[in-house]
């Protein structure tokens, strides 16, 4: 396999409608002022059709708070929504996971559940209900700069992997991708580098690719629930997990594992999906509206994501954070190479094609 490198930022966007239909928007260090601008006169055209429709609510779930940068993302992708479309589709945004985990919300959603019409999930989260492309955005080090996983999400390649629920039959469909910073593993005893996580639970989600990175750094991979892991830190359940920078922040991680180690094996893919019931639900003015939101959200995600990670890292030292840098990867990189065999085979072309991107 090729040596993975990557580099370059571009913005933006795939969103997926109902016919399998790319809507893409250029950019990638706007901020809203720009994503407001990116729904310009398909999106007022929209918004005049869509008014007059009849009413519907949405039920949209969220794991994290409103504070991280997939609850703001959320925020305004609602903001967007119910604007363009005239107030005649509302978004009822449930953050802080209280309609349950990714798990649990997914689960729901493809048993046949109407109570949650969107939620934004991880890049991987479908990858365990037979979505084999979703797994390549989430293997380590794929996406080592945000600028690469931008030209990723700004491809051709980019509806196909939108679109492998539907191929697959799933009863969901991807709106537009965004990304909530890189990951990193946080403990509660400190760490000063990759030999130290050798022997330690760190907590997984049941996913392949994090169970076999966390063994291939000689690690124990323990499952928990995100709604329970505080309190398995705080217990000793786990002696450390993983977190983009803002939701580590965000949920009060460092209380109870205040040692952050900044390895980045995986930038935090995620994307936001709707329920065939949900899309059924919605006039075709409407899903029109989704979608030109969509776009706008995924710019606005772009512009803030790297902003926001490096203000949380900041405010994070400036507490007392024992933030520990690794300016050399390599042998991060080289305890992955397993788990990335593992995960594209049958799949090399495809993954070879993101590595190219870069």
């Amino acid at each position: 396999m090729k040596k993975i490198s990557r580099r370059s930022f571009l913005a933006v966007s795939a969103a997926l409608g109902a016919a399998g239909v790319l809507t893409a928007c250029g950019g990638g260090t706007s901020s809203s002022t720009a994503a407001s601008t990116a729904t310009s006169t398909a999106g007022s055209a929209a918004a005049g059709d869509a008014a007059s429709d009849p009413k519907v609510t949405l039920v949209y779930a969220e794991v994290n708070p409103l504070d991280t940068i997939v609850g703001q993302t959320a925020s305004y992708f609602k903001e967007q929504v119910e604007s363009l479309s005239g107030d005649s589709i509302l978004i009822d945004l449930q953050a802080s996971g209280v309609l349950g985990s990714e798990n649990d919300v997914l689960d729901n959603i493809l048993a046949g559940g109407d109570t949650i019409d969107l939620s934004r999930i991880s890049a991987f989260a479908l990858t365990s209900y037979g979505c084999k492309k979703s797994m390549l955005l989430s293997l380590p080090y794929t996406f080592v700069t945000r600028e690469h996983w931008w030209n990723f999400a700004n491809s051709d390649l980019a509806p196909d992997f939108l679109n492998e629920p539907q191929e697959l039959g799933l009863p969901v469909r991807g709106i537009f991708y965004g990304e909530e910073g890189f990951r990193h593993f946080f403990t509660v005893e400190p760490v000063s580098g990759i030999e130290d996580l050798a022997g330690m639970k760190l907590r997984v989600s049941n996913d392949p690719v994090m169970n076999g990175l966390v063994e291939g750094l000689g690690a124990t991979p323990t499952v928990v629930s995100f709604n329970e892991l505080y309190s398995a830190l705080q217990t000793g359940v786990v002696d450390g997990a993983e977190q983009p920078i803002a939701n580590y922040a965000s949920n009060a991680f460092p209380e109870v594992a205040n040692n952050l180690i900044l390895d980045g094996h995986t930038l935090g893919a995620v994307q936001v999906i709707i329920t065939d019931n949900a899309w059924a639900k919605l006039t075709a003015n409407q899903q029109n509206v989704i979608l030109e939101a969509g776009k706008a959200a995924q710019e606005f995600n772009a512009g803030l994501s790297e902003d926001e990670e490096n203000r949380v890292l900041e405010e994070l030292k400036a507490e007392g954070c024992n933030v520990v840098d690794v300016p050399d990867k390599t042998a991060w990189q080289e305890a992955c190479a397993q788990v990335i065999t593992d995960n594209t085979a049958g799949l090399e072309d495809l993954y070879q094609q993101l590595v190219d991107m870069a």
